[in-house]
């Protein structure tokens, strides 16, 4: 068999130009260290690997367990063939976060000591043990699709008889670490600007993680369908749509209530890029909001995949308002990314995409996949049945 090289495309000279400039920057981290690779220093030191790569990219993949909690909790089958691109990219967000953790850390070889070194009054220790066993619980999720490609399937039945109660605990370990991303950010009150900073910030880190599980979940749909050529699955998409209206509309409400019980909408007033970068993040949110209320605007994918895009969008200004810009001031410095930093970022995005569509092309990701593995062993079985004339 002869080995076809790929052919070379726009998209695919812009990857290999991004994945080589992150290699280059992994290089500079590992060899010259943090300070020759990043804009950090003691008086700001978690940025963009933090801010973006961690805070964002756990929130990015909450879509995993929203829809898993869906269909095997709460039982609503009509949503199980979007389950597994959503198990798949949560499973890749995850992961992906504990590689970009591993530039980020000093001694990024130190990370197995929380497993035996404990400290149950850090948040942070409660937060990489969430994060630690939730990736194994999505590892879980994911196995049924790796056990049909091996055709492993008494093992295949065994994990889906436990499937359920791995579920729950994914749901548990989701919520705690989701919200206690927000803990994170409760001692540093005179640091964190005050329309960032709220005694409601893991609740508010909760609720936006569903809504922009719910929009990821969208985006993905509708990449999957113009990638793969398949059919967009609408009718499912609209209830997520309404969904996802419904959990902006409560996020919006309780940000903007505990911004006016706190006595905190005077600083829209201040000086500086904090106002404007608050009503940025606002707008991103509530526009989606207001046009998903629209049953027109729900029924059209283009829009729907836009409204999307304006949600998951707002949910990045907002954590990086909390993680960068509402730090800034309060630290006294103003930090600006090295190119190092947004080049591994930008690589691990990328990598993300591409082992996504690698997946897709070599596991049953897709419900129909799924069931046409179990539709062949039912003719197998008739067939064989046939022949001994039963």
């Amino acid at each position: 068999m002869k080995f076809q090289v790929p052919k070379l495309t726009f998209w695919r000279a812009v990857f290999f130009l991004i994945m080589a400039a992150g290699a280059y920057a992994t290089f500079v981290r590992f060899y010259y260290g943090l300070g020759a690779s990043t804009n950090l220093s003691d008086e700001f030191p978690w940025g963009l690997w933090i801010g973006f790569d961690v805070l964002c990219g756990v929130g990015l993949a909450a879509g995993g367990f929203t829809l898993a909690a869906t269909v095997h909790v709460f039982n609503i089958k009509k949503y199980e063939p979007i389950v597994r691109p959503a198990i798949l990219t949560a499973f890749l967000g995850y992961l992906l976060v504990v590689v970009a953790l591993m530039f980020d850390l000093g001694r990024p070889w130190r990370i197995w000591h929380p497993m035996i070194m404990w400290n149950p009054r850090s948040v942070m220790f409660e937060v990489g043990w969430c994060v630690m066993l939730y990736t194994t619980v999505l590892a879980l999720e994911f196995s049924p699709m790796l056990l049909e490609r091996l055709r492993m399937h008494r093992t295949l039945a065994m994990v889906k008889r436990i499937m359920a109660p791995v579920v729950i605990a994914g749901v548990i370990l989701s919520t705690l670490h989701q919200s206690s991303l927000g803990s994170l950010y409760l001692i540093v009150p005179n640091k964190l600007h005050p329309l960032w900073y709220s005694p409601l910030l893991p609740v508010l880190f909760y609720v936006s993680a569903i809504a922009v599980g719910l929009a990821m979940t969208i985006f993905e749909s509708w990449h999957s369908s113009k990638a793969f050529g398949r059919k967009l699955e609408t009718p499912l998409l609209m209830g997520l749509g309404r969904a996802l209206a419904v959990a902006l509309l409560f996020y919006s409400a309780m940000r903007l209530w505990d911004l006016g019980r706190r006595g905190s909408l005077g600083h829209l007033r201040d000086s500086g890029l904090e106002p404007w970068l608050f009503t940025l993040e606002m707008c991103l949110l509530i526009l989606p909001m207001l046009l998903l209320f629209r049953e027109q605007v729900r029924r059209n994918p283009a829009a729907l995949y836009a409204c999307a895009v304006l949600a998951i969008f707002g949910f990045l200004t907002n954590r990086l308002n909390v993680s960068l810009a509402g730090m800034e001031a309060g630290s006294g410095v103003r930090y600006i990314p090295k190119w190092t930093e947004i080049a591994v970022t930008l690589a691990i995005v990328a990598a993300g995409f591409a082992i996504f569509r690698f997946a897709a092309r070599h596991f049953a990701v897709f419900e129909e996949e799924a069931q046409e593995p179990e539709r062949r062993r039912e003719w197998d079985v008739l067939a064989v049945s046939a022949a001994k004339g039963d």
